[in-house]
């Protein structure tokens, strides 16, 4: 939904104008290319609180600038602060297509939570398509809820912001881009679950963990983490898949198993990379048929989180002394 800041579109005017200090205002241009970059990563992690305070520091530079205005909106609305957004929209001088886009679908939204019943989530935010059973909406939610705080206990990390939650009926909500027939709930920044899914209590349960984990993954590090990586510990936690006997044919590269799984459309294919993934994890965390401890994912959090700092192999031998084709192999063996 919202545009990308770049630096040259927030430059600040400060090449304009004259001081008599110049090492102030390389100062001045340096701090604003730092707020931008800020908020540029905090936007591509779906971090809204930290774009808000970036955006806000940038506006206290320069109050009037529209596109710094526009992206202080979008961030009260992807936040769920729906009343915040619209009155600060009212507040402003001007209307566009963009402003008007968001101050109608908060007022659409609030309208649908208040006529379905359906108060606000502690810690996710909710979207729906179509008119979803008011029960099938609650028992997602506490199932969510139920999973955020096993999560949190689990990894020690309380995510700053709420998570994104779309119950769609048709595959027009199911994301960007086409899915293949296997797919069913998916991450991509929001989960988004099929609201018929939530008629099947033992599908249910294991699926809402995990792509929560998937959710917990991404507020936890604002670097890429290997598809394998984040398929396997997603696995790991839902426990659905850990007594699955090994595909039978080719194994797959690890270069497939690096890229986005939804590009495979065999099922049988798409199932082999979910099995190697979750068979590298248990190799990372040296777990067979018992389960991970505590102190095991406590690692794994500060391997992902080192990902910011340096590449993925450095840190998976820094914290487990392998590399991701050392593991890779041992599982093809």
């Amino acid at each position: 939904m919202l545009l990308t800041i770049v630096v040259g579109v927030v430059a600040l005017g400060y090449g304009i104008h004259t001081f008599k200090d110049l090492s102030e205002n390389r100062r001045m241009v340096e701090e604003a290319n730092r707020l931008v970059d800020e908020f540029n990563e905090c936007q591509e992690a779906a971090d809204w609180k930290c774009s808000e305070r970036a955006v806000r520091a940038l506006l206290e530079k320069t109050p009037d600038d529209r596109n710094l205005q526009l992206h202080l909106a979008g961030t009260l609305y992807e936040q769920e602060r729906y009343e915040d957004c619209i009155a600060y929209i009212a507040s402003l001088n001007y209307r566009n297509e963009d402003l008007t886009f968001l101050e109608e679908k908060s007022k659409a939204l609030l309208k649908e939570m208040d006529e379905l019943g359906i108060a606000r989530s502690m810690h996710f935010r909710v979207e729906f398509e179509g008119r979803p059973n008011r029960n099938d909406v609650l028992e997602a939610l506490s199932v969510l809820e139920v999973a955020y705080d096993s999560l949190c206990r689990l990894f020690e990390f309380y995510p700053e912001n709420k998570m994104h939650v779309v119950l769609y009926q048709s595959s027009t909500y199911q994301g960007i881009g086409p899915r293949p027939e296997w797919v069913g709930a998916i991450f991509d920044g929001k989960l988004r679950i099929p609201v018929g899914m939530m008629q099947y209590r033992e599908i249910y349960r294991p699926v809402l963990f995990h792509e929560l984990t998937h959710a917990f993954v991404r507020a936890m590090t604002r670097a890429k983490v290997p598809l394998w990586l984040n398929e396997g510990i997603a696995q790991l936690v839902d426990g659905s898949r850990s007594n699955k006997a090994r595909p039978s044919g080719s194994v797959p590269s690890l270069e497939s198993l690096v890229a986005p799984f939804v590009g495979e459309s065999r099922t049988d294919e798409a199932l082999k990379l979910y099995w190697y993934s979750l068979e590298m994890v248990k190799r990372m965390f040296h777990v067979e048929d018992s389960p991970a401890s505590r102190e095991q994912f406590l690692k794994f959090k500060t391997c992902i989180q080192d990902f910011y700092r340096m590449d993925v192999d450095e840190s998976l031998k820094e914290h487990y002394g392998v590399t991701s084709r050392e593991l890779w192999e041992q599982v093809s063996r």
